[in-house]
């Protein structure tokens, strides 16, 4: 892995981001990671360039 990304958490969103990492693997045979990763950026205002998130 030459590569990263992180994102913060808010205490208040504490237990609610917790219960989503106890239920990823379901999250994720419904939904690829990366399509989920492409969804938090938009989400949150951000640019990226696909050649270099995937790497």
């Amino acid at each position: 892995q030459s590569g990263y990304g992180s994102f913060s958490v808010s205490k208040s969103n504490l237990d609610t981001v917790r219960k989503y990492i106890a239920d990823q693997k379901k999250h994720h045979k419904e939904r690829s990671f990366q399509d989920e990763y492409r969804t938090l950026l938009r989400k949150h205002g951000l640019e990226w360039d696909e050649q270099y998130v995937w790497e």
